[in-house]
């Protein structure tokens, strides 16, 4: 009796580092604009797609989505990609989400001007906002301003979701006027921890 063939060594697949690669390259050239040393964590960019209803219509923004995994995630989280308006500020990171995400809509520019950038861009009234801005380099005020700027552009309750590696909300409670701001849990499995916020502009009868 043959003895059975020996089972081949199953090779364990190498974890990619080039998109850290590419994060710690860019916050070392410009700490200010790169909100992360690192893309987001799987933990962390499925909680930054969960507030965001699939079944609402209309385009969903992303701002600041760097590499894509926040991006990634709120494919799977069920929006089609062809909804999708990638806003980001890294002419690299542009180019490698226009090769990642093809049937995105893919924008260079400022987000703080995202009313002008939008312009022409938008079919309608956003479903949601995501956002991996490093909000808490600019003052409250601006903060506050791209946030209602963002609502102006969406769905009257749609959400705003920012995460941040802070305990307190980025864009304050007293700034935000008729909006309300819900926390996350804190994500211990993201490199560093972070939680997500939530922002919504509350709907008046």
């Amino acid at each position: 009796m043959n003895s059975p063939a020996p089972l081949a060594p199953r090779l364990k697949k190498k974890p990619d580092f080039r998109d850290e690669a590419r994060f710690i390259k860019n916050w070392i050239d410009k700490p200010l604009i790169i909100g992360a040393v690192s893309p987001s964590g799987k933990a962390l960019a499925k909680m930054m797609a969960a507030p965001i209803d699939p079944e609402l219509p209309g385009q969903v923004l992303e701002i600041g989505p760097g590499t894509g995994p926040v991006t990634a995630a709120l494919i799977a989280r069920g929006v089609d990609e062809a909804r999708l308006v990638l806003l980001e500020f890294n002419p690299d990171f542009v180019t490698l989400l226009r090769q990642r995400f093809p049937r995105a809509t893919v924008l260079q520019g400022d987000a703080y001007d995202v009313r002008g950038l939008a312009e022409g861009v938008l079919t309608g009234p956003l479903a949601g906002i995501v956002s991996s801005l490093p909000l808490l380099t600019k003052p409250v005020p601006r903060r506050a301003r791209l946030l209602n700027d963002c609502f102006d552009l969406a769905h009257p309750g749609a959400p705003f979701v920012q995460f941040t590696y802070m305990v307190q909300p980025p864009i304050p409670v007293f700034a935000i006027g008729e909006a309300v701001a819900t926390g996350s849990p804190r994500i211990w499995r993201n490199v560093p921890p972070a939680r997500v916020w939530t922002y919504r502009r509350q709907v008046t009868a």
